[in-house]
């Protein structure tokens, strides 16, 4: 099997193990810094981070988080956009934040731009089964997200970057059939895929079958595992999404209590000589799981499967 080539990917974790932006109620109190978090990113051997939406507040000057960056050697792999193309006369608000974060990642001379729709998302509402009542987009909605998408490939392009749409629990881009719309009916050159280990699982999706059928469009991926007890429960019961991060449904590679094998989805994406960022991400509860010493796991699980 062909190495993952080390000049072409990057290694990054996302903040949501420190602090998390869905609910600031997973949190410790006080709330643990951004230069923290950053000084750990780098100390757990990471190059970059997501950038985040709401706490940990990352400076909004870009010159004063390009210095944060820069004394930690780290740079920002990729910002989130939720689009809200299904939802009458919010396509303009859409554009409007996408350009904002066109010109960051242009400063941070980033690559890709991550989107999810959240028209009728329910994620991150209280006492809400996010897989029964996700929201199914009409034929209408899915042709608003369709021409939209492509228009935001489009600009992308236009600033040589990539846009790559993040299938997300709660959302209306959920499970195998939404992803097979979505990746069939929009442009293959400017629409790419975020492959989620995590959030595909939660949605009962295998992601090997994700990496084997979509490996070359597959930009960006989002190294997530699940502890299947937690799952269980939660598909019983009927969780809301925030209460499962809350039981802890989310952890690392190399954590023993994690079910996703991602030795083979790693191969897969070496087949297709795959070219971006690797991006371990676990919503946790630093109050029950210590941020960097989970870090510091999945540093070391993805050291040993891929080489570096």
């Amino acid at each position: 099997m062909p190495p993952l080539d080390r000049a072409k990917v990057k290694l990054g974790i996302t903040p949501t193990g420190w602090s998390n932006s869905d609910d600031l109620s997973i949190d410790l109190n006080p709330p643990i810094p951004y230069q923290e978090i950053l000084s750990e990113t780098a100390l757990a051997g990471f190059e970059g981070s997501q950038l985040s939406p709401k706490y940990p507040k990352f400076p909004d000057e870009k010159d004063k988080l390009k210095a944060e960056l820069d004394i930690r050697n780290l740079t920002i792999s990729e910002p989130w956009v939720g689009t809200l193309f299904t939802e009458e006369g919010k396509a303009d608000q859409t554009f409007e934040e996408f350009d904002q974060q066109v010109a960051l990642m242009s400063f941070m001379k980033g690559k890709s731009i991550v989107v999810a729709e959240l028209g009728g998302a329910v994620h991150q509402k209280k006492c809400v089964d996010p897989l029964v009542n996700r929201p199914r987009f009409t034929d209408k909605q899915w042709s608003d997200l369709v021409a939209g998408l492509n228009k935001l490939g489009a600009i992308a392009k236009q600033h040589n970057m990539q846009l790559v749409y993040h299938p997300h629990i709660g959302t209306g881009v959920q499970d195998w059939d939404d992803i097979k719309r979505l990746m069939n009916n929009t442009n293959a050159d400017t629409v790419k895929l975020l492959l989620d280990t995590g959030h595909l699982y939660y949605a009962g999706v295998d992601p090997l079958k994700v990496a084997r059928t979509y490996a070359n469009r597959i930009k960006h991926v989002h190294l997530k595992n699940i502890r299947q007890s937690v799952l269980n429960e939660s598909i019983k019961t009927g969780r809301s999404f925030l209460d499962s991060i809350r039981e802890g449904i989310f952890t690392v590679p190399g954590d023993p209590e994690g079910a996703i094998n991602f030795q083979p989805i790693l191969q897969e994406l070496a087949k297709a000589n795959y070219e971006g960022w690797l991006m371990v991400e676990a919503e946790q509860d630093p109050n029950k799981a210590e941020p960097l010493k989970y870090a510091l796991m999945a540093r070391q699980y993805l050291r040993n499967e891929i080489g570096f």
